[in-house]
């Protein structure tokens, strides 16, 4: 008779655990408690250990500590769930916190237990995580080749994206994508819709901002010859243009309140009848929202429908802003640039890499699309030169960079250590000279003009000229009143 291994012999093989808590008492209880189970278990203080550890080495499960010494558990979240292995994630928190709780499930953790029960409660969800992962690594993963042409990027966060989509694009259901403007909600969904088994189908989009209120019901479901004043014709509306594909609702939260009871009808039944019509007909579209807005404080505050809401949230897809992934900054400078090279058949130019460190300096409130245009911007100025550099960029991205170098030059200057054994000068003196340094610097960015120097400064009209004549600034700048 074959005998069978033990159980710890069973584990030890595949199951390797992570716990990242500074309560060492509570982590040695914990790791004891789960070797006796027979699992594999190291132990981290630290978030920067947990992270290296898991970086380091295969675990299937990370049980994660909110309050760490070095930060926060679920601001880290990232770090655990992206690192080769892909362990779930268990959370372990000193006192129940809804919001972190809700952050928590959100940012895809298996569970969120409280630590005072946490011997008591933790082996269900840690048996089903087990048997998750165990399914998970059975289901054969087919590379998907997606059609991603508009999409640039492979920052880590951006590739999370792209898997979300993936999924995304194998199933009918609806979606609703969110993020902040300018992040590519609209190319996103476009991709799902090239993805799918509708992309030979239209892709019909209906700007729910700039719809005429009176006019959005015709707009969507048509209406016939004599509805009302002014129409003479029989009219195809949006949802009948979908059918068989995609209708995709750019920003959703804008819809008003009216219409939401009718268009969540349409949405369940897919079926509608156009004003003035006799009878209803039925349209196969699919469904893809984008919003701005955050639709669940919409909800509360009675803006928006819950039925709807939880209709279109079928699959959430929430898309980072492009200060989230700088990585990605460079290759997309590039693709817009050859995009528009290409457009007007010209040789490609080539950019200095100062160009690029005032792009990635930049915070980029407008993300993707403030990021295209300036560099539309810096084409049509510079369309002549073979090479692009800093001194082509917009201004205010120029400023934005002269004033951190600002910030940067003066606080050096002020943390400069005296050298040991020489005589320190007056207060007054160095004061003085850190003084001067900054006036030369601040007329130098606002080009000697006083009210933009006021405005950088946040001094008064009268402060400034006081400083000028103090330290004979219009000898050496031309300095003018406007």
């Amino acid at each position: 008779m074959t005998e069978q291994p033990s159980k710890k012999e069973q584990y030890s093989k595949v199951t390797n655990i992570l716990v990242v808590d500074d309560d060492l008492v509570l982590a040695e209880m914990l790791a004891g408690y789960l070797e006796r189970e027979g699992h594999r278990v190291a132990m981290a203080a630290t978030l920067a250990d947990g992270i290296d550890q898991a970086r380091s080495d295969s675990f299937d499960i990370v049980f994660l500590d909110v309050q760490l010494p070095d930060g926060n558990g679920l601001e880290a979240f990232p770090h655990f769930s992206q690192v080769m292995s892909k362990p779930e994630i268990i959370i372990m928190t000193g006192s129940g916190d809804p919001d972190g709780a809700k952050k928590a499930i959100q940012s895809g953790a298996w569970s969120y237990l409280e630590k005072p029960h946490v011997l008591r409660n933790l082996l269900l969800p840690l048996t089903r995580a087990l048997q998750y992962r165990k399914e998970k690594k059975k289901i054969s993963i087919v590379p998907v080749a997606l059609k991603r042409d508009a999409i640039v990027g492979k920052s880590p966060c951006l590739l999370n994206c792209l898997d979300q989509l993936a999924k995304a694009a194998t199933s009918d259901a609806s979606v609703l994508i969110s993020g902040e403007t300018g992040t590519g909600k609209e190319v996103f969904a476009r991709a799902i819709h090239d993805n799918s088994n509708r992309s030979q189908r239209p892709f019909v989009v209906v700007d729910c901002a700039s719809l005429p209120e009176n006019l959005i019901e015709s707009t969507l479901f048509g209406h016939v010859r004599g509805a009302f004043t002014g129409a003479d014709r029989t009219t195809t509306g949006l949802v009948k243009m979908a059918h068989g594909g995609t209708l995709f609702l750019d920003e959703v939260g804008e819809l008003p309140e009216r219409i939401q009871k009718t268009f969540l009808r349409v949405l369940q039944e897919h079926r509608y009848r156009p004003i003035g019509g006799s009878s209803e007909e039925c349209s196969d579209f699919r469904v893809l929202a984008a919003t701005n807005r955050n639709l669940d404080e919409g909800v509360v505050a009675g803006t928006f429908r819950s039925d709807l809401l939880f209709r279109l949230r079928s699959f959430a897809l929430h898309l980072p802003p492009l200060r989230e992934r700088k990585g990605d900054i460079r290759s997309l400078a590039r693709y817009f640039l050859t995009r528009l090279c290409d457009r007007l058949k010209i040789a490609s130019k080539g950019i200095a890499d100062e160009f690029f460190e005032h792009l990635m300096a930049y915070e980029w409130p407008g993300n993707v699309r403030e990021l295209q245009q300036a560099m539309e911007q810096v084409f049509a100025n510079a369309i002549h030169h073979s090479t692009f550099f800093a001194y082509h960029l917009p201004e205010y991205i120029r400023l934005h960079q002269t004033l951190e170098g600002m910030q940067t030059g003066s606080a050096a200057l002020i943390s400069t250590r005296i050298p040991v054994g020489s005589t320190p000068s007056l207060w007054k003196d160095f004061k003085m000279e850190v003084e001067k340094g900054y006036m030369q610097q601040l007329f130098d960015v606002s080009e000697g003009s006083v009210k933009e120097a006021c405005r950088i400064s946040g001094l008064s009209r009268a402060r400034l000229y006081q400083l000028i004549n103090l330290h004979g600034l219009t000898q050496h700048h031309k300095v003018v009143s406007k």
